[in-house]
């Protein structure tokens, strides 16, 4: 488990290096706190989190993990690194309530950097609004049907509902956005993700690419 740690920990200081080049002191302490991996005695979180103002996400089979990152005063460059970890930990992450204060809407800058992490999903720009689309071919009317059996399981347990339509008696077509903002935010893609995760080719008239 710790040299999947070491692996992914070493994935984001490569990323955090690209766009945060000019802060060679932010980098140095990313490092140092990485170094301490080979350290099994010492949490995830204890080598990340401490002193950096972070919320902390727990993650399934992997131990604790941050879900946020404030290590700098400049904006842009703090929700950079709020994008990379979340791209991280997208899949594991639970959604937070719309009017929670931790919602926060995404440029289309920040939208496209998740992209990769809900791959088949398109992003759109609906009259200025950005959503997440996706469709698949179904077998029959009522294996959508079952289809969005599937996908409102999720959505309760996560308390985030997508638009879901059946046309044409057999393609479903999802339409994910949050509505109490007019746009996306996290909790869009960590639906789409968790979307993704299903089993639903049995209910598919064609496979999944």
């Amino acid at each position: 488990m710790e040299n999947s740690l070491y692996k992914l920990s070493s994935m984001l200081i490569r990323h955090l290096a690209s766009v945060l080049h000019q802060d060679a002191s932010m980098i140095r302490t990313f490092q140092a706190r990485l170094a301490t991996l080979s350290n099994p005695s010492i949490s995830l979180s204890r080598t990340f989190c401490r002193n950096h103002g972070s919320s902390i996400t727990h993650v399934a089979g992997t131990g604790v993990m941050c879900s946020h990152l404030a290590v700098s005063t400049n904006t842009t460059t703090r929700n950079r690194i709020r994008t990379l970890w979340s791209y991280a930990v997208l899949s594991t992450k639970k959604c937070v309530p719309c009017n929670s204060k931790d919602l926060r809407t995404l440029t289309e800058e920040a939208a496209n950097q998740l992209m990769p992490q809900v791959s088949g999903w398109d992003l759109v720009n609906d009259g200025g609004t950005l959503k997440l689309h996706r469709s698949w071919k179904v077998k029959t009317f009522t294996k959508g049907l079952e289809f969005f059996q599937e996908v409102a399981n999720v959505a309760e347990a996560e308390g985030h509902h997508p638009d879901l339509h059946l046309v044409g008696w057999n393609n479903v077509k999802i339409e994910i956005w949050t509505h109490s903002v007019s746009g996306l935010t996290e909790n869009d893609f960590i639906l789409a993700a968790k979307v993704n995760g299903l089993d639903v080719q049995h209910l598919l008239s064609e496979k999944l690419s």
